[in-house]
């Protein structure tokens, strides 16, 4: 009997991953792009991903791989590295590199790039003022379009045919990174065309008519679009009113999608698994990371990244112009992790990070993604480079995360957030000597009122979990290095307490969530006189006490109160 189709399920104020007909968190790693074209190298890196608590990969298969000549594919070798993820026991997310791949048209044949005349690239305005063309194909060619949509329904089709019954793949991204790079749109003869033409009716109804739910950075660049008419024929440069780089880029945007959503349909008509695009952020924005410092990843305006793709501003018009795609998902490596989460969560779209940091530093903070923002997935890229699943930083928290896995899907299904994820990195030199810091995390449930601080105070410690609330007086602690204060938010609370902090350990079968007790730790990992419980690192010292290494990583909390009158 045939497996289900993966799917994206609505739940909640979320969308869940449904593999095999139950929710499916992935725990995930993108290889080099490269690799996945050859069977043989791959054939190695299975069991060390799989060692690693991987249980989904993220691989590239390129247009020229499969269609080195014109209407003749060759499938070969992705046929044996599906096999091979099958019998290790790992699923796929495939990513196709067809037109765009990094903004570029590096994976097109040999017999697009050689054919300019049928295949025009993109044309941009060089510093001194020259216009030339780019390696990459121009979204206004036609013949692009429908030699990527032609390739990638072959795929699809294929796909399904190879592991329709067995369901391997679980989810396809179409293109990656896509967008214009070097300028802020298209000079090309046929881009020209179109920016002088009417903009087209179906995008200016398509914004008045999801006016509401479009995010707040659309609404404020471009208030003036609802209160223009298709009938009054404006082209694009009429619509003009401050930063001509935005106005470049919302063209871009729409035409990008037109042409995204031309390939991924084909595809999706053959073979509906749930497809993606993934983006190139703006590393220069509001939102960067400002715990790295001076980054060189060039400017923030469009062309700096790639104009047109699915950054913020133009967020919506992905949505609602490219509608074959389930979701569009960040790139997060000097963007903040927390607000590109929130970000790409807008309108409800289930989250998940198609590419990301992959030390310990990128490790800790996904966290934030499956605690607080419900995520379904997240893959750092690169994943292949570790020799040994020991020195992979994502084991032991894909480990604990394999653990928990029920309870981070259940919390998913519920539209209150009855859980929240957080991170602490290593503390500043002078942080360390007067043991303070900024960097608490706070949240508040029905009752209580959660403060969540670092453990210890000792050189390099760091921490990071996640707690979620299974009943009103009762907490799941998940994660290593930190510490939970709990105070009730009412106010005739005469003392509050702890009755039960035990170590916990998940038995096998981990999606079974049940759970054995190991051991209480009442008192010996408590703050003394405090209603705090501590969940310490791997170092035996926490907070200037001696206090025992946490094995598991997961416990059981119960607070309490008693009020005022209760003698």
């Amino acid at each position: 009997m045939a497996r289900p189709v993966p799917h994206l399920r609505r739940v909640g104020n979320t969308q869940q991953l449904i593999v095999d007909g139950e929710p499916y968190l992935i725990l995930g790693g993108e290889i080099q792009n490269s690799q996945f074209s050859a069977a043989r190298y791959v054939r190695e890196v299975w069991p060390r991903l799989k060692a690693a608590n991987l249980n989904t990969v993220f691989a590239s298969v390129t247009w020229e791989q499969i269609e080195p000549i014109e209407w003749q594919f060759s499938f070969t070798e992705l046929d044996e590295m599906i096999q091979d993820a099958r019998q290790n026991d790992l699923r796929i997310v495939l990513l196709w590199f067809g037109s765009f791949k990094n903004a570029q048209s590096t994976y097109a044949p040999a017999w697009v790039k050689r054919n300019l005349a049928r295949f025009p690239r993109a044309e941009v305005c060089a510093p001194g003022g020259e216009v030339r063309p780019v390696d990459a194909l121009s979204v206004f060619g036609h013949h692009a379009q429908l030699s990527d949509s032609k390739a990638f329904l072959a795929l699809m089709r294929h796909l399904k045919e190879v592991d329709g019954q067995h369901r391997t793949v679980l989810m396809v991204q179409v293109e990656n990174e896509v967008g214009l790079l070097g300028d802020s749109r298209d000079r090309s003869r046929l881009a020209e065309q179109a920016w002088r033409q009417a903009v087209p009716a179906e995008f200016l109804q398509g914004l008045k008519r999801h006016w509401s739910e479009l995010n707040t950075t659309f609404q404020q660049n471009w208030t003036h679009l609802r209160m223009i008419s298709p009938l009054e024929m404006m082209t694009w440069e009429d619509l003009a009113t401050g930063d001509q780089s935005l106005l470049d880029e919302l063209f871009m945007a729409y035409y990008f999608t037109r042409y995204l959503e031309k390939v991924a349909a084909a595809g999706k008509a053959e073979y509906d698994l749930p497809m993606y695009i993934n983006v190139w952020q703006n590393y220069a924005g509001q939102d960067r990371d400002t715990n790295i410092p001076n980054v060189s990843s060039g400017g923030g305006r469009p062309g700096d990244y790639p104009s047109g793709g699915g950054v913020a501003n133009v967020l919506d018009v992905w949505k609602i112009f490219a509608p074959s795609l389930d979701i569009i998902t960040p790139d997060i490596y000097l963007n903040d992790y927390a607000s590109s989460c929130a970000t790409y969560r807008h309108r409800g779209q289930a989250l998940l990070i198609s590419e990301q940091r992959r030390d310990e530093y990128g490790a800790r903070r996904l966290w934030q993604a499956y605690g607080s923002y419900k995520c379904i997935g997240t893959s750092p890229f690169g994943i292949d480079t570790f020799m040994t699943a020991e020195e992979n930083p994502f084991k032991r928290h894909y480990g604990l995360l394999q653990r928990m896995q029920k309870y981070i899907l259940r919390t998913q299904e519920i539209e209150a957030q009855t859980g929240f994820g957080f991170c602490f990195d290593e503390l500043a030199e002078a942080d360390k000597q007067r043991q303070s810091s900024n960097d608490a995390w706070h949240h508040t449930f029905s009752a209580w009122h959660l403060t969540v601080e670092r453990a210890s105070w000792l050189p390099n410690s760091t921490g990071f979990g996640m707690v979620i609330q299974l009943d009103e007086n009762r907490f799941l602690l998940v994660g290593w290095g930190y510490q939970v204060s709990f105070t009730s938010r009412r106010s005739d609370v005469k003392f509050t307490g702890i009755t039960r902090f035990d170590e916990m350990a998940v038995i096998t079968p981990f999606a079974s969530g049940e759970m054995r007790t190991l051991r209480s730790m009442m008192n010996s990992q408590m703050r003394e006189g405090l209603c705090v419980a501590v969940m310490p690192g791997s170092t035996a010292i926490s907070g200037g006490g001696a206090m025992a290494p946490h094995g598991s990583g997961i416990a059981i909390c119960e607070p309490y109160t008693v009020l005022e009158g209760n003698t």
